[in-house]
Protein backbone atom coordinates (compact mmCIF):
# COMPACT_ATOMS: atom_id res chain seq x y z
CA UNK A 1 0.00 0.00 0.00
CA UNK A 2 2.79 2.03 1.01
CA UNK A 3 3.95 1.73 -2.43
CA UNK A 4 0.93 2.53 -4.20
CA UNK A 5 0.60 5.86 -2.38
CA UNK A 6 4.06 7.04 -3.28
CA UNK A 7 3.33 6.40 -6.94
CA UNK A 8 0.29 8.29 -6.51
CA UNK A 9 1.97 11.00 -5.19
CA UNK A 10 4.79 11.58 -7.57
CA UNK A 11 1.84 11.95 -10.15
CA UNK A 12 0.13 14.06 -8.63
CA UNK A 13 3.21 16.02 -8.26
CA UNK A 14 4.06 15.57 -12.14
CA UNK A 15 0.40 17.01 -12.98
CA UNK A 16 0.61 20.20 -10.66
CA UNK A 17 4.11 20.73 -12.15
CA UNK A 18 2.28 20.36 -15.74
CA UNK A 19 -0.71 22.60 -15.19
CA UNK A 20 1.82 25.30 -13.28
CA UNK A 21 3.43 25.69 -16.67
CA UNK A 22 1.15 24.76 -19.28
CA UNK A 23 -0.82 28.17 -18.88
CA UNK A 24 1.95 30.39 -19.92
CA UNK A 25 2.95 27.84 -22.59
CA UNK A 26 -0.43 28.36 -24.45
CA UNK A 27 -0.32 31.97 -23.78
CA UNK A 28 3.73 31.75 -25.77
CA UNK A 29 2.06 29.69 -28.58
CA UNK A 30 -1.31 32.17 -28.68
CA UNK A 31 1.11 35.31 -28.94
CA UNK A 32 3.39 33.51 -31.55
CA UNK A 33 0.57 32.54 -33.70
CA UNK A 34 -0.78 35.82 -33.65
CA UNK A 35 2.64 37.60 -35.00
CA UNK A 36 3.19 35.05 -37.42
CA UNK A 37 -0.50 35.18 -38.59
CA UNK A 38 -0.95 39.15 -37.82
CA UNK A 39 -3.33 41.88 -39.78
CA UNK A 40 -3.15 45.29 -40.14
CA UNK A 41 -6.91 45.23 -38.03
CA UNK A 42 -4.42 43.25 -35.22
CA UNK A 43 -3.38 45.75 -32.21
CA UNK A 44 0.05 44.38 -31.60
CA UNK A 45 0.82 46.71 -29.04
CA UNK A 46 -2.24 46.47 -27.50
CA UNK A 47 -1.71 42.43 -27.97
CA UNK A 48 1.70 42.69 -26.23
CA UNK A 49 0.26 44.59 -23.29
CA UNK A 50 -2.77 41.97 -22.36
CA UNK A 51 0.13 39.12 -22.97
CA UNK A 52 2.13 40.43 -20.18
CA UNK A 53 -0.77 41.63 -18.36
CA UNK A 54 -2.05 38.16 -18.54
CA UNK A 55 1.16 37.06 -17.36
CA UNK A 56 1.71 38.99 -14.71
CA UNK A 57 -1.69 38.50 -13.37
CA UNK A 58 -1.07 34.97 -13.32
CA UNK A 59 2.31 35.22 -11.69
CA UNK A 60 0.67 37.41 -8.60
CA UNK A 61 -1.64 34.18 -7.87
CA UNK A 62 1.05 31.25 -8.69
CA UNK A 63 3.81 32.38 -6.15
CA UNK A 64 1.27 32.73 -3.32
CA UNK A 65 -0.04 28.32 -2.87
CA UNK A 66 -1.75 30.45 0.42
CA UNK A 67 -4.11 32.58 -1.69
CA UNK A 68 -5.59 29.10 -3.64
CA UNK A 69 -7.33 27.90 -0.30
CA UNK A 70 -9.25 31.43 -0.50
CA UNK A 71 -13.06 31.15 -2.17
CA UNK A 72 -13.36 34.88 -2.42
CA UNK A 73 -9.83 35.76 -3.61
CA UNK A 74 -9.71 32.43 -6.34
CA UNK A 75 -12.98 34.26 -7.54
CA UNK A 76 -11.41 37.39 -8.36
CA UNK A 77 -8.77 35.58 -9.98
CA UNK A 78 -11.09 33.72 -12.18
CA UNK A 79 -12.20 36.75 -13.21
CA UNK A 80 -9.68 38.67 -14.10
CA UNK A 81 -8.59 36.14 -16.26
CA UNK A 82 -11.76 35.91 -18.09
CA UNK A 83 -11.75 39.55 -18.72
CA UNK A 84 -8.29 39.49 -20.19
CA UNK A 85 -8.97 35.73 -22.00
CA UNK A 86 -11.82 37.40 -23.72
CA UNK A 87 -10.12 40.47 -24.27
CA UNK A 88 -7.04 39.11 -26.14
CA UNK A 89 -9.61 36.76 -27.80
CA UNK A 90 -11.57 40.00 -29.43
CA UNK A 91 -8.32 40.80 -30.39
CA UNK A 92 -7.25 38.12 -31.83
CA UNK A 93 -9.01 34.82 -32.18
CA UNK A 94 -5.49 32.77 -31.85
CA UNK A 95 -5.73 33.55 -28.09
CA UNK A 96 -8.60 30.64 -28.33
CA UNK A 97 -5.80 28.70 -27.42
CA UNK A 98 -4.54 29.72 -24.49
CA UNK A 99 -8.44 30.62 -23.04
CA UNK A 100 -8.97 26.68 -22.72
CA UNK A 101 -6.63 27.29 -19.33
CA UNK A 102 -10.18 28.62 -18.44
CA UNK A 103 -11.74 25.08 -18.28
CA UNK A 104 -8.87 23.99 -15.99
CA UNK A 105 -9.01 26.64 -13.70
CA UNK A 106 -12.57 26.60 -13.07
CA UNK A 107 -12.14 23.11 -11.85
CA UNK A 108 -9.25 23.35 -10.26
CA UNK A 109 -9.52 26.37 -8.29
CA UNK A 110 -13.56 26.72 -7.74
CA UNK A 111 -16.20 25.68 -5.80
CA UNK A 112 -19.63 25.16 -6.60
CA UNK A 113 -21.36 27.85 -8.31
CA UNK A 114 -18.58 29.44 -9.24
CA UNK A 115 -17.07 26.44 -10.76
CA UNK A 116 -20.11 25.82 -12.90
CA UNK A 117 -20.23 29.71 -13.88
CA UNK A 118 -16.77 29.67 -14.61
CA UNK A 119 -17.34 26.78 -17.50
CA UNK A 120 -19.80 28.51 -19.11
CA UNK A 121 -17.58 31.68 -19.24
CA UNK A 122 -15.22 30.15 -20.99
CA UNK A 123 -17.33 28.54 -23.61
CA UNK A 124 -18.97 31.52 -24.51
CA UNK A 125 -15.39 33.11 -24.51
CA UNK A 126 -13.84 29.87 -26.63
CA UNK A 127 -16.85 30.24 -28.65
CA UNK A 128 -15.90 33.60 -30.21
CA UNK A 129 -12.71 32.06 -31.09
CA UNK A 130 -14.30 28.81 -32.76
CA UNK A 131 -16.10 31.64 -35.23
CA UNK A 132 -13.09 33.60 -36.19
CA UNK A 133 -13.39 36.33 -33.84
CA UNK A 134 -16.06 39.18 -33.23
CA UNK A 135 -16.07 40.61 -36.57
CA UNK A 136 -18.03 37.58 -38.10
CA UNK A 137 -20.24 37.73 -35.21
CA UNK A 138 -21.19 41.38 -35.42
CA UNK A 139 -21.93 40.21 -39.33
CA UNK A 140 -24.58 37.70 -38.35
CA UNK A 141 -23.09 35.19 -36.87
CA UNK A 142 -24.21 35.99 -33.52
CA UNK A 143 -26.90 32.85 -32.99
CA UNK A 144 -24.35 30.86 -34.28
CA UNK A 145 -21.95 32.11 -31.38
CA UNK A 146 -24.81 31.64 -29.21
CA UNK A 147 -25.78 27.66 -30.26
CA UNK A 148 -21.75 26.73 -29.63
CA UNK A 149 -21.89 28.77 -26.89
CA UNK A 150 -24.67 26.75 -25.11
CA UNK A 151 -23.42 23.30 -26.20
CA UNK A 152 -20.02 24.03 -25.25
CA UNK A 153 -21.89 25.31 -21.72
CA UNK A 154 -24.02 21.95 -21.45
CA UNK A 155 -21.30 19.48 -22.51
CA UNK A 156 -18.46 21.68 -19.96
CA UNK A 157 -20.46 21.44 -17.15
CA UNK A 158 -21.49 17.92 -17.55
CA UNK A 159 -18.23 17.31 -17.57
CA UNK A 160 -17.37 18.92 -14.60
CA UNK A 161 -19.62 17.03 -13.01
CA UNK A 162 -18.20 13.75 -13.82
CA UNK A 163 -14.73 14.76 -12.74
CA UNK A 164 -16.35 16.55 -9.69
CA UNK A 165 -17.58 12.63 -9.25
CA UNK A 166 -14.75 10.83 -9.78
CA UNK A 167 -12.98 13.54 -7.51
CA UNK A 168 -14.88 13.06 -4.97
CA UNK A 169 -15.19 8.72 -4.78
CA UNK A 170 -11.47 8.78 -4.97
CA UNK A 171 -11.09 11.08 -2.10
CA UNK A 172 -13.18 8.44 -1.12
CA UNK A 173 -10.86 5.51 -1.91
CA UNK A 174 -7.99 7.24 -0.34
CA UNK A 175 -9.55 7.92 2.48
CA UNK A 176 -10.93 4.28 2.74
CA UNK A 177 -7.19 3.23 2.18
CA UNK A 178 -5.94 5.19 5.40
CA UNK A 179 -8.71 3.86 6.97
CA UNK A 180 -7.78 0.01 5.95
CA UNK A 181 -3.86 0.87 6.79
CA UNK A 182 -4.22 2.01 10.32
CA UNK A 183 -6.17 -0.72 10.85
CA UNK A 184 -4.19 -3.12 9.65
CA UNK A 185 -1.87 -1.30 11.28
CA UNK A 186 -3.78 -1.57 14.46
CA UNK A 187 -4.52 -5.21 14.17
CA UNK A 188 -0.65 -5.92 13.39
CA UNK A 189 -0.26 -4.38 17.00
CA UNK A 190 -2.83 -6.44 18.35
CA UNK A 191 -1.31 -9.53 16.89
CA UNK A 192 2.21 -8.78 18.11
CA UNK A 193 0.27 -8.32 21.67
CA UNK A 194 -1.68 -11.31 21.69
CA UNK A 195 1.82 -12.67 20.61
CA UNK A 196 3.55 -11.49 23.48
CA UNK A 197 0.67 -13.00 25.70
CA UNK A 198 0.28 -16.33 24.35
CA UNK A 199 3.92 -16.03 24.93
CA UNK A 200 3.38 -15.37 28.32
CA UNK A 201 0.87 -18.32 28.97
CA UNK A 202 2.91 -20.64 27.06
CA UNK A 203 5.88 -19.73 29.93
CA UNK A 204 2.98 -19.74 32.77
CA UNK A 205 2.05 -23.16 31.67
CA UNK A 206 5.03 -24.90 31.45
CA UNK A 207 5.79 -23.35 34.96
CA UNK A 208 2.87 -25.10 36.06
CA UNK A 209 3.68 -27.90 34.36
CA UNK A 210 6.56 -28.11 36.63
CA UNK A 211 5.31 -27.53 39.23
CA UNK A 212 2.77 -30.35 38.67
CA UNK A 213 5.45 -32.58 37.11
CA UNK A 214 7.24 -31.99 40.81
CA UNK A 215 4.54 -32.82 43.09
CA UNK A 216 3.97 -36.12 40.39
CA UNK A 217 7.39 -36.41 41.42
CA UNK A 218 7.20 -36.21 44.72
CA UNK A 219 4.32 -38.56 45.00
CA UNK A 220 5.92 -40.99 43.42
CA UNK A 221 9.40 -41.05 45.26
CA UNK A 222 7.26 -41.07 48.51
CA UNK A 223 4.93 -44.06 47.02
CA UNK A 224 7.84 -45.75 45.94
CA UNK A 225 11.37 -45.55 47.25
CA UNK A 226 10.28 -43.82 50.39
CA UNK A 227 7.98 -47.36 51.01
CA UNK A 228 10.62 -49.48 49.61
CA UNK A 229 13.21 -48.04 52.28
CA UNK A 230 11.06 -48.25 55.16
CA UNK A 231 10.29 -51.66 54.55
CA UNK A 232 14.24 -51.95 54.03
CA UNK A 233 14.60 -50.41 57.77
CA UNK A 234 12.03 -52.85 59.38
CA UNK A 235 13.40 -55.78 57.92
CA UNK A 236 17.24 -54.20 59.51
CA UNK A 237 15.94 -53.59 62.72
CA UNK A 238 14.56 -56.69 62.78
CA UNK A 239 17.59 -58.78 61.64
CA UNK A 240 19.44 -56.44 64.48
CA UNK A 241 16.35 -57.57 67.57
CA UNK A 242 16.55 -60.74 66.77
CA UNK A 243 20.54 -61.75 65.72
CA UNK A 244 20.35 -65.43 67.35
CA UNK A 245 17.86 -65.74 65.03
CA UNK A 246 18.40 -67.10 61.03
CA UNK A 247 18.47 -64.49 59.09
CA UNK A 248 18.01 -65.84 55.54
CA UNK A 249 14.28 -64.82 55.64
CA UNK A 250 14.65 -61.14 56.57
CA UNK A 251 17.73 -60.40 54.13
CA UNK A 252 16.17 -62.09 51.14
CA UNK A 253 12.92 -59.78 52.62
CA UNK A 254 15.23 -56.47 52.35
CA UNK A 255 16.83 -57.63 49.11
CA UNK A 256 13.60 -58.45 46.97
CA UNK A 257 12.12 -54.90 48.87
CA UNK A 258 15.30 -53.21 47.61
CA UNK A 259 14.83 -54.35 43.97
CA UNK A 260 10.98 -53.52 43.59
CA UNK A 261 11.69 -49.95 44.98
CA UNK A 262 14.45 -50.08 42.18
CA UNK A 263 12.55 -51.08 39.61
CA UNK A 264 9.83 -48.27 40.66
CA UNK A 265 12.40 -45.77 40.57
CA UNK A 266 13.21 -46.43 36.69
CA UNK A 267 9.68 -46.68 36.23
CA UNK A 268 8.93 -43.05 38.04
CA UNK A 269 12.12 -41.46 36.09
CA UNK A 270 10.43 -42.45 32.59
CA UNK A 271 7.14 -41.36 33.54
CA UNK A 272 5.47 -44.70 33.11
CA UNK A 273 2.62 -47.23 34.68
CA UNK A 274 3.88 -49.26 37.94
CA UNK A 275 4.73 -52.74 37.52
CA UNK A 276 1.97 -54.10 38.80
CA UNK A 277 -0.01 -52.57 36.45
CA UNK A 278 2.04 -52.91 33.39
CA UNK A 279 1.56 -57.13 33.71
CA UNK A 280 -2.16 -57.17 35.23
CA UNK A 281 -5.22 -54.91 35.94
CA UNK A 282 -6.12 -53.37 39.10
CA UNK A 283 -7.93 -55.89 40.74
CA UNK A 284 -5.08 -58.05 40.04
CA UNK A 285 -2.22 -55.36 41.09
CA UNK A 286 -3.98 -54.75 44.50
CA UNK A 287 -4.25 -58.58 44.78
CA UNK A 288 -0.48 -58.97 44.49
CA UNK A 289 -0.17 -55.97 46.57
CA UNK A 290 -1.84 -57.32 49.59
CA UNK A 291 -0.75 -60.66 49.46
CA UNK A 292 2.77 -59.53 49.43
CA UNK A 293 2.33 -56.86 52.69
CA UNK A 294 0.56 -59.60 54.29
CA UNK A 295 3.20 -61.94 53.78
CA UNK A 296 5.67 -59.58 54.80
CA UNK A 297 4.24 -57.95 57.76
CA UNK A 298 2.52 -61.32 58.90
CA UNK A 299 -1.35 -59.43 58.71
CA UNK A 300 -4.12 -61.41 57.78
CA UNK A 301 -4.97 -59.18 54.68
CA UNK A 302 -8.69 -59.46 52.12
CA UNK A 303 -9.29 -58.26 49.32
CA UNK A 304 -13.35 -58.04 48.31
CA UNK A 305 -14.11 -56.95 44.68
CA UNK A 306 -17.59 -55.61 43.79
CA UNK A 307 -19.33 -54.90 40.95
CA UNK A 308 -17.94 -55.80 37.37
CA UNK A 309 -14.18 -54.83 36.73
CA UNK A 310 -13.54 -53.66 33.65
CA UNK A 311 -10.19 -51.83 32.63
CA UNK A 312 -10.19 -48.06 33.40
CA UNK A 313 -7.66 -45.05 32.59
CA UNK A 314 -4.08 -45.60 33.49
CA UNK A 315 -4.23 -42.77 35.71
CA UNK A 316 -7.79 -44.03 37.46
CA UNK A 317 -6.05 -47.14 38.37
CA UNK A 318 -2.57 -45.91 38.95
CA UNK A 319 -4.32 -43.38 41.80
CA UNK A 320 -6.34 -46.24 43.19
CA UNK A 321 -3.54 -48.58 43.49
CA UNK A 322 -1.28 -45.58 45.00
CA UNK A 323 -3.79 -45.37 47.51
CA UNK A 324 -3.93 -49.03 48.55
CA UNK A 325 -0.12 -48.87 48.96
CA UNK A 326 0.29 -45.80 51.30
CA UNK A 327 -2.68 -47.07 52.93
CA UNK A 328 -1.37 -50.24 54.08
CA UNK A 329 2.16 -48.23 54.58
CA UNK A 330 0.53 -46.51 57.31
CA UNK A 331 -1.37 -49.63 58.81
CA UNK A 332 2.31 -50.89 58.76
CA UNK A 333 3.71 -48.28 60.51
CA UNK A 334 0.78 -46.53 62.92
CA UNK A 335 -2.15 -48.75 63.51
CA UNK A 336 -0.49 -51.84 65.02
CA UNK A 337 -3.20 -54.29 63.25
CA UNK A 338 -4.47 -57.84 63.14
CA UNK A 339 -6.36 -57.61 60.60
CA UNK A 340 -7.06 -55.46 57.16
CA UNK A 341 -9.59 -55.81 55.05
CA UNK A 342 -10.05 -54.02 50.99
CA UNK A 343 -13.06 -53.50 49.03
CA UNK A 344 -12.47 -52.64 45.37
CA UNK A 345 -16.21 -51.76 44.37
CA UNK A 346 -17.11 -50.52 40.41
CA UNK A 347 -19.97 -48.75 40.29
CA UNK A 348 -21.51 -46.68 37.55
CA UNK A 349 -19.65 -44.21 37.40
CA UNK A 350 -17.17 -44.10 39.77
CA UNK A 351 -14.76 -46.76 41.25
CA UNK A 352 -14.04 -46.97 44.88
CA UNK A 353 -11.62 -48.48 47.12
CA UNK A 354 -11.93 -48.81 50.60
CA UNK A 355 -9.25 -49.88 53.40
CA UNK A 356 -10.27 -50.49 56.50
CA UNK A 357 -8.05 -51.73 60.07
CA UNK A 358 -8.69 -52.87 63.69
CA UNK A 359 -5.94 -51.14 64.52
CA UNK A 360 -5.15 -48.35 67.34
CA UNK A 361 -6.70 -45.50 64.93
CA UNK A 362 -6.09 -41.95 65.28
CA UNK A 363 -8.34 -38.48 65.70
CA UNK A 364 -8.35 -36.97 61.89
CA UNK A 365 -9.19 -33.64 63.40
CA UNK A 366 -5.40 -33.49 65.52
CA UNK A 367 -2.38 -32.07 63.63
CA UNK A 368 0.84 -33.61 63.58
CA UNK A 369 3.90 -31.88 65.28
CA UNK A 370 4.76 -30.16 62.02
CA UNK A 371 1.53 -29.32 60.95
CA UNK A 372 1.10 -30.96 57.74
CA UNK A 373 -2.02 -33.00 59.38
CA UNK A 374 -2.98 -36.74 60.40
CA UNK A 375 -1.06 -38.87 58.57
CA UNK A 376 1.83 -37.15 57.00
CA UNK A 377 3.00 -36.42 53.64
CA UNK A 378 1.47 -39.71 52.69
CA UNK A 379 -2.55 -39.09 53.31
CA UNK A 380 -1.55 -35.62 51.78
CA UNK A 381 -0.09 -36.95 48.33
CA UNK A 382 -3.17 -39.63 48.23
CA UNK A 383 -5.91 -36.77 48.96
CA UNK A 384 -3.85 -34.69 45.86
CA UNK A 385 -3.55 -37.68 43.34
CA UNK A 386 -7.28 -38.45 44.23
CA UNK A 387 -8.45 -34.91 43.59
CA UNK A 388 -6.25 -34.21 40.39
CA UNK A 389 -9.03 -36.60 38.84
CA UNK A 390 -11.94 -34.95 40.35
CA UNK A 391 -12.15 -37.70 43.17
CA UNK A 392 -12.89 -37.60 46.66
CA UNK A 393 -10.76 -39.12 49.89
CA UNK A 394 -12.51 -39.98 53.40
CA UNK A 395 -11.02 -41.11 56.16
CA UNK A 396 -12.90 -42.16 59.59
CA UNK A 397 -10.92 -42.65 62.58
CA UNK A 398 -10.69 -42.90 65.88
CA UNK A 399 -7.89 -43.65 68.70
CA UNK A 400 -8.24 -47.38 69.47
CA UNK A 401 -11.40 -48.01 66.92
CA UNK A 402 -9.06 -48.48 63.85
CA UNK A 403 -9.41 -46.29 60.81
CA UNK A 404 -11.07 -46.64 57.03
CA UNK A 405 -9.75 -44.69 54.38
CA UNK A 406 -12.52 -44.32 51.16
CA UNK A 407 -10.31 -43.19 47.84
CA UNK A 408 -13.23 -42.26 45.18
CA UNK A 409 -12.88 -41.02 41.85
CA UNK A 410 -14.35 -41.24 38.12
CA UNK A 411 -15.05 -44.32 36.79
CA UNK A 412 -13.15 -43.26 33.27
CA UNK A 413 -12.66 -46.16 30.76
CA UNK A 414 -9.63 -47.15 28.85
CA UNK A 415 -9.54 -44.34 25.93
CA UNK A 416 -11.68 -42.24 27.88
CA UNK A 417 -10.54 -38.14 27.91
CA UNK A 418 -9.40 -36.96 31.63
Amino acid sequence: MSVTMSLREETDRRLVAVFTVLPYALLAVGTTLTLIQQTTTVPIPAVLGLTLATTAWMLCFDTRPRWQGRRSLMGLYYAGLAVLSASLVVLAPSYGIFAFIGYVHAFERLRGVLRQAGAVVTSMIMAVSYLGGMRNIAEGAWWEWAAISLVSSVLSVSCFALLDLVDRRGREQERALTESHEANARLEAALEENAGLHAQLLVQAREAGVLDERQRMAREIHDTLAQGLAGILTQLQAVELRLDEPLRRHVTNAMNLARESLAEARRTVHAVEPAMLAEARLPEAIGELARNWARLHDVETVLTTDGDPRPMHTDVEVALLRAAQEALANVAKHAGASRVGLTLSYLEDRVVLDVRDDGSGFDPRAKRANGSGPGGFGLVGMRQRVQRLAGRLDIESEPGAGTAISASVPAIPVGGER
